[in-house]
């Protein structure tokens, strides 16, 4: 793995422990000489994220789409920063640029660009593994609702095996390093 796209939001949320949990993953993107790959921004938990790669000289690269690069959200002390058309763009370079995909606390443009890298994965369009950083439980009821739709026979619970909800970097990073992509299996 060399690069790892992290999802996250242009806000810090309203728990100290999003800030701090953001800070920590910075520094574990050092420590294990992974590059970021994010949204560019300089706002919110995506602007600590960043300056915290940046500030212990790690590797940045933000995909910013043209409509916020304009409206000036983007990091200014970014060295490598690619301004796409739009949000659909910005998924498919992420991922492209990326060896795997991590969504911390979000809203629902967060929720949004794992939810499609992991529906991806089903379909083949997305090799890479995909994680919740599930600090403080904050995805617990999403979880939950994957297990729902395996209930429901929505999702087989081989695709749910496939995404991973840990609130550990260590096993965040296991996943990935080992991740299998499935065998895509689409029924009618």
């Amino acid at each position: 793995m060399e690069r790892i796209a992290v999802y996250c939001g242009a806000s810090v949320g309203n728990q100290e422990v999003y800030q701090k949990i953001t800070t920590e993953l910075g520094q574990w993107l050092v420590e294990q000489n992974l590059g970021l790959v994010y949204g560019g921004g300089k706002y919110g938990l995506m602007g600590i994220l960043a300056n915290q790669v940046l500030d212990l000289g790690g590797d940045v690269i933000g995909i910013v789409p043209k409509n916020l690069a304009d409206m000036g959200t983007i990091l200014e002390r970014l060295d490598d920063v690619r301004v796409v058309p739009d949000i659909s763009e910005r998924k498919l370079e992420m991922l492209r640029l990326s060896d795997g995909c991590l969504a911390l606390p979000g809203g629902p443009g967060t929720l949004e660009e794992i939810v499609d890298a992991f529906s991806w994965m089903r379909i083949g369009d997305n090799l890479k593994p995909c994680a919740f950083y599930n600090v403080n439980g904050y995805y617990n009821d999403l979880q939950a609702m994957f297990q729902t739709m395996v209930n429901n026979e929505f999702l087989t619970q081989t695709d749910f095996d496939k995404l991973l909800f840990s609130d550990s970097l260590a096993e965040i990073y296991q996943f990935m390093d080992t991740y299998v992509p499935p065998v895509i299996d689409i029924k009618g």
